[in-house]
């Protein structure tokens, strides 16, 4: 049994559930982008969908969406500093099919981009991404987690897991999904530290890789800027 077994997350409440996990589900679609959105559809799936205000998980998602951790006082004013900061917010009702009951699809937008990320909250603020786009996949934001979008090619995952190693960094968990063979594919690498920026420069720059981001840790007090 751990601390956080006993007493839970450090956050602004009501519920580490409905608050806490809500905001670091946002906040890993937050940094899923290069820029800040300017537009977000947020879809909430069950319970997040029946007590999205009375439990605070419009504030929390919308605070995450801004780069706040679950901590940070400024979560009871998130929607308002959304709507200074240009951030247009559109909450829905939404089943999402055989899903935890605490689940959302956060679709960002900004000028460069559009990207989907689907995630529930399982408790005590502890969360589980389980769709990226199209792609099924499966992290929890207690690590750094590396996304990589390429071409489902052989040797592809192997070089990937090579420049990890050539930076001294271990793999924690790695899960792989293809729409089809051949196709785009999707990697999702937890790993114990940030890589050091000349691996990422050169992963960035494999001819099969079309998209990668690293996602910071969130479930631990360090910050990462927005």
């Amino acid at each position: 049994m751990s601390l956080l077994d006993v007493i839970g997350p450090v956050m602004v409440g009501p519920s580490s559930s409905h608050t806490a996990g809500a905001c670091r589900l946002a906040l890993l679609a937050r940094h899923a982008l290069l820029f800040p959105p300017h537009q977000a559809r947020l879809e909430l799936h069950g319970s997040f969908a029946k007590t999205a205000k009375g439990h605070g998980t419009d504030l929390a998602l919308a605070a995450g969406l801004l780069g706040f951790y679950p901590d940070d006082p400024r979560i009871p004013e998130a929607i308002r500093l959304a709507q200074e900061a240009g951030l247009s917010l559109e909450f829905v009702s939404k089943d999402l099919g055989d899903v935890h009951p605490n689940t959302v699809r956060i679709t960002l937008e900004n000028a460069q981009e559009r990207l989907s990320l689907t995630g529930s909250s399982l408790g005590g603020g502890v969360v589980r991404v389980v769709k990226v786009g199209e792609f099924d996949t499966n992290f929890s934001g207690a690590h750094h987690t590396l996304l990589v979008k390429h071409q489902d090619r052989p040797g592809v995952i192997a070089r990937v897991a090579r420049v990890i190693a050539d930076d001294e960094v271990n793999i924690a968990t790695l899960t792989s999904t293809r729409l089809k063979r051949g196709g785009e594919a999707l990697m999702a690498l937890e790993i114990d530290r940030r890589l050091a920026q000349y691996a990422l420069d050169y992963l960035t720059h494999h001819p099969y890789i079309h998209w990668m981001r690293l996602l910071p840790e969130v479930m631990s007090g360090e910050k990462v800027s927005a």
